[in-house]
């Protein structure tokens, strides 16, 4: 990767849905060679794939909050199927497994604090492996 492929990276990441000319008109780089650097991010693996955000308020889901998770392996499941268990739920956008004294960082949406509250204590805290959870409530997203 050099500086070119920098900032159309960067450009995309921005303003994914801009056709590749105007691309070209603001990062005074040929057409060619922005389809050309994209191919080859996209064979080599930089590129993943290409996704919206959405508005999540307007979804009807604009809570969100993170869970701080301490595993335990007495309940005979590894942290790591615990980690993908988690991910299954429909509330669940994220999850990390982490170092230091928490092991899992898990990231939720939902409509309410209420309905964030309802999955950490029927869903969440009703599974084996887990040993404590922390759930701070975002109050506004900065970026």
């Amino acid at each position: 990767m050099d500086e070119k492929d920098l900032q159309i990276l960067n450009y995309l990441m921005e303003n994914g849905r801009d056709k590749i000319s105007d691309m070209s008109r603001t990062l005074d780089i040929p057409r060619v060679t922005i389809y050309e650097r994209m191919q080859n991010m996209i064979k080599s693996g930089i590129i993943k794939k290409f996704t919206i955000v959405p508005d999540y308020k307007a979804l009807g889901i604009p809570v969100v909050a993170f869970i701080l998770v301490a595993y335990t392996p007495k309940d005979g499941i590894s942290q790591r199927d615990l980690a993908a268990k988690i991910a299954t739920f429909k509330e669940v956008e994220n999850v990390y497994i982490i170092a230091g004294e928490w092991d899992l960082l898990i990231k939720v949406r939902e409509s309410s604090t209420e309905a964030i509250g309802n999955f950490v204590l029927d869903k969440l805290r009703e599974m084996p492996g887990i040993e404590r959870a922390q759930t701070i409530t975002v109050f506004s997203e900065v970026k």
